[in-house]
């Protein structure tokens, strides 16, 4: 019974989400697809919207830079080739075989990468992130500070994230890695639809999609003139959310206690 309840909730959840990209999402030049990164149900919808809206540029959070523009037609020809010239095993980001029908949805579209280098976080910590994001820093707003409430409030959740077991003179630091990462993002989208026209597609992270103080923010700080959909999907709850235009939601999946490391 429960192996039938929990394909009927599939069943459900899919057959409930827009069969096609909504009007708003169609529109808009840039559309965020936000994810929980290891439920495989996101990345299907994802991978169906992408086909749906054919993006001219598709922008991933899992692949820096460097790694995108190396990328040939070839590479993309399949899960394997992708494997070989991403190293995606490699990374620590969820199973391939979840990520490359996204990929292989886009038909073509050209490959940005936008995430993080880890060698370039460590010198975030260090210097940072201004210096690390590089020209146009103080465009997207990374020599400011936040305004005391968002700062207190992105500390909580980065607290709450890492299970209450960070110590809390990290919290300052990991919000501003969160606002680089949100920049290279914004920056990576606005390339992507300057060199192809768009539309884009950008795959990350809910937390990355949100438009209150996510990436989306941080395009709309430098190019206030383009138009944007933010699309967040959850676990078992598909309540309305201001930070984003839509909310889908899809069954929990069985995970370990992320937790328990911290323990």
């Amino acid at each position: 019974m429960k192996i039938l309840s929990v394909f009927l909730a599939l069943v459900w959840a899919t057959s409930a989400w827009p069969q096609s990209a909504p009007d708003q999402m169609a529109r808009a030049q840039i559309v965020f697809l936000g994810e929980i990164h290891d439920n495989p149900v996101h990345h299907r919808k994802q991978a169906r919207f992408v086909a749906d809206l054919k993006p001219r540029a598709i922008v991933f959070e899992m692949l820096t830079q460097d790694v995108a523009q190396a990328l040939t037609p070839s590479d993309t020809s399949s899960e394997q080739a992708f494997e070989r010239a991403t190293g995606w095993s490699k990374t620590g980001w969820p199973a391939l075989e979840m990520y490359f029908p996204i990929v292989f949805a886009a038909n073509g579209a050209r490959i940005y990468g936008a995430a993080l280098p880890r060698a370039a976080a460590r010198d975030a910590m260090k210097a940072g992130i201004a210096v690390t994001f590089g020209d146009g820093a103080a465009e997207y707003g990374l020599t400011s500070p936040l305004p005391e409430e968002q700062q207190t409030d992105r500390e909580a959740l980065q607290m709450r994230a890492h299970c209450d077991a960070l110590p809390e003179h990290l919290l300052p630091v990991m919000v501003d890695l969160q606002r680089l990462r949100d920049a290279m993002l914004a920056r990576a989208a606005i390339d992507a639809l300057t060199e192809t026209g768009g539309p884009v597609a950008v795959i990350t992270g809910n937390g990355h999609a949100r438009k209150d103080w996510g990436a989306p923010s941080f395009v709309l700080k430098v190019r206030p003139d383009l138009s944007l959909f933010a699309l967040s999907q959850t676990e078992e709850d598909d309540e309305p959310d201001p930070a984003f235009d839509l909310v889908l939601s899809a069954p929990a999946i069985d995970r370990p206690d992320p937790c328990a490391a911290f323990r």
